[in-house]
């Protein structure tokens, strides 16, 4: 009785960091950062502000209405200036993944 306790929490003690690091890996997967060409074309564009009523934040999910401008040689990035603000898109979902300053 006493080998088949000590077996689990040996396999438990060597389970444990594997999910430890699993969630870890999960919550630290994010979008890589938009590359320095990308950001330097979002900061030289000249293009009008559209008014949301929500916070412009990294995470937020533009609405339909809000036109996505393309960036050349950057398919998977989008850009919009969203109460004077640039950020950068992920087109698939519309959210903000950077707020340009």
């Amino acid at each position: 009785m006493k080998k088949h306790v000590l077996g689990g929490i040996v396999a438990a003690t060597a389970l444990f960091p594997a999910l430890a690091a699993a969630q870890t890996t999960v919550i630290e997967t994010t979008r890589e950062a938009p590359p320095d060409e990308v950001v330097t074309y979002v900061q030289r564009e000249h293009i009008p502000s559209v008014r949301v009523q929500e916070d412009v934040v990294v995470g937020y999910t533009l609405p339909e209405s809000v036109e996505l401008r393309t960036i050349p040689r950057h398919e998977q990035y989008r850009y919009a200036v969203i109460n004077d603000r640039r950020v950068i898109v992920e087109p698939r979902t519309r959210k903000i993944i950077r707020v340009v300053e």
